[in-house]
């Protein structure tokens, strides 16, 4: 069923049809790397900016959006709008035009390479309410809760990507430079075995085991105020690799995709019939049968900081992963990072494992 129009009904709330999505159309991102054609994620100069450069809306008429979305990052060449490549901001704009009937403008609080997912990034959006029928007539701006709906009605297609909360804010909140916190994790997958196809490019694959506790000391050399040249990639535009990185650490978890074993699932039974129903975190070893695949272990480093260098985190767990596998040393770190060289730094990790967790804000 079509979606009924929305911009001359200013006293009735949108009714947006729950439709099954169909298989999305969309071109692979380009085997040109990350962030081919962009900047990528951690890349931006985070001094304080001009008036003119807060894109503030200066028009009463106009109500300003904070939209949260997630997306998985593999199609998408990044988060920055780019021309003739399928980008999370070009792909959203599309959407907004579609609800609203005019062109807007969303931007990004943190920018996002191609193949980095993204558990919530946030944008801010300017939108005026027109009436169709009237040009000249403005309406009462949209409920948040509409336009979430709205939006995801025309992002269904699409397939991995949807919009997980709207919030009105003023017309200078500016979702990059009231950003107070930027929170990143990195998925590890290890273990012989191939990646199973639902983990395929959503986890770095490392083959080798890994010795946590060796990594979380390596945490602690690189957690605080530092000069992070060692872990600042060509390109970037801060003004300084001096940063703050408030948390840096690793914990293992159980794979994001499980399923308990005939053995496990045994168990299970016996200890609920016992009163006891919790399923344990991280699932122990044991017999499989034909068919079952061996599991690997998943780890995952956390990142958090007001704002990053360019591919700080990917070069930080890229050093992280050879101190687990033996490569590294906890010295070799503190000796990577005094060295204040990128060149001096382990290879950067891929992108695939990479996902922005959240940003906070002191919302209004």
């Amino acid at each position: 069923m079509p979606l009924p129009p929305v911009a001359d009904t200013a006293k009735q709330p949108l009714d947006i049809p729950s439709e099954s999505p169909e298989p999305p159309k969309v071109a692979r991102a380009s085997e040109g790397g990350e962030g081919a054609g962009g900047a990528g994620e951690e890349a931006w100069d985070e001094r304080a900016p001009e008036a003119e450069s807060l894109g503030m809306c200066h028009n009463p008429r106009l109500q300003r959006y904070l939209v949260a979305v997630e997306y998985i990052g593999t199609r998408f060449s990044g988060s920055q709008k780019q021309p003739n490549r399928r980008t999370v901001t070009g792909t959203l704009e599309e959407a907004f035009l579609k609800f609203v009937g005019q062109p807007v403008s969303a931007v990004c609080s943190s920018r996002t390479d191609a193949g980095v997912h993204a558990l919530s990034n946030v944008f801010h959006v300017d939108v005026q309410r027109i009436s169709k029928r009237k040009p000249n007539e403005v309406l009462t701006p949209h409920e948040p809760g509409v336009v979430r709906r709205a939006i995801n009605h025309f992002l269904q297609k699409e397939g991995d990507i949807m919009v997980n909360d709207v919030q009105c804010v003023p017309e200078d909140f500016h979702a990059r430079f009231k950003a107070l916190e930027r929170t990143y994790f990195y998925r590890l997958l290890c273990g012989p075995e191939l990646l199973p196809v639902f983990e395929r490019e959503r986890a770095w694959h490392v083959p080798e085991e890994l010795d946590i506790s060796a990594m979380k000391k390596a945490c602690n050399s690189l957690v605080g105020l530092h000069d992070f040249s060692s872990f600042r990639a060509a390109g970037c535009q801060a003004t300084s690799p001096v940063k703050t990185l408030d948390e840096l650490s690793v914990c293992e978890v159980a794979p994001f995709i499980w399923f308990p074993s005939s053995t496990e699932r045994k168990e299970f039974n016996a200890k609920s019939l016992d009163g006891d129903s919790r399923i344990p975190h991280i699932p122990e070893k044991c017999s499989r049968l034909f068919g079952e695949r061996h599991r690997h272990r998943c780890f995952v480093i956390t990142a958090r900081a007001c704002s990053f260098l360019y591919h700080q985190v990917r070069l930080l767990v890229g050093v992280l992963k050879c101190v687990g596998t033996g490569e590294l040393t906890s010295n070799d770190v503190e000796r990577i990072l005094n060295a204040k060289t990128v060149i001096a730094a382990s290879p950067m990790a891929p992108a695939c494992g990479l996902y922005l967790c959240n940003i906070k804000y002191c919302l209004p």
